[in-house]
C-alpha cells in the first residue's frame, strides 16, 4: 500500500507572530512524596497554574531526576524512604544553586527542623500538612521571586479559603 503525503512549501505555513520561544517555558517544579496522592494533586495543582511539573516518590529518584533536569523549585516531604527530604534538599541546591526549596510535613516539628536546617547551612521554606492549594502556590511564587525568576506564571485559579 502506498501513502501519499502532500508536501506544503515552509514559507505558506501560517507562523504566529506572537509566539517567542522564551515565554513558552515554564518554571520547571520537583515535586517529591512517597504517598502518590499527595504528589499527584500537587502536581495536578501547579501543572493548571502554569508550572512543567516532574515527579518523584523517593529522595534517590528525585536526586536522579534533578540532576538530569534542573528544577527551579523543589517541593518534598520530609520524610522519604532512603533519603528524608532535608537530605534531598540540600543535595539538590548543592547541584542546583538557583533551585529554592520548600519541606512539608506531618510529623516534624518546625522547630526541630529549623535545627536542623540552620546546622547544615540551608535555608528551605516549611509547611505543615495539609497545605491549602493557595497557600502552596503563594509560598512556590514568593520562593521563585527571591531568585528573580521573570517567568513565573500567572495565578489561574482561586482557591476557596
Amino acid at each position: 500500500m502506498l501513502t501519499h503525503f502532500p508536501t506544503v512549501p515552509v514559507e505558506s505555513v501560517p507562523f504566529p507572530a506572537t509566539l517567542h520561544l522564551q515565554d513558552e517555558l515554564r518554571p520547571v517544579a520537583l515535586i517529591v512524596d512517597d504517598e502518590p496522592i499527595i504528589t499527584e494533586t500537587l502536581a495536578a495543582i501547579l501543572n493548571v497554574e502554569g508550572f512543567a511539573v516532574l515527579t518523584a516518590f523517593d529522595g534517590f529518584s528525585a536526586l536522579e531526576t534533578a540532576f538530569l533536569i534542573p528544577p527551579q523549585i523543589l517541593i518534598t516531604d520530609l520524610a522519604l524512604p532512603g533519603m528524608d527530604g532535608l537530605e534531598l534538599g540540600c543535595e539538590v541546591t548543592r547541584a542546583v544553586p538557583d533551585c529554592e526549596v520548600i519541606l512539608f510535613s506531618g510529623h516534624a516539628s518546625i522547630a526541630e527542623l529549623a535545627h536542623r536546617m540552620r546546622s547544615r547551612g540551608c535555608d528551605f521554606a516549611t509547611l505543615i500538612k495539609p497545605v491549602h492549594p493557595a497557600e502552596m502556590i503563594g509560598r512556590v511564587r514568593e520562593r521563585l521571586a527571591r531568585r528573580h525568576f521573570t517567568r513565573v506564571p500567572p495565578s489561574a485559579h482561586w482557591y476557596p479559603v
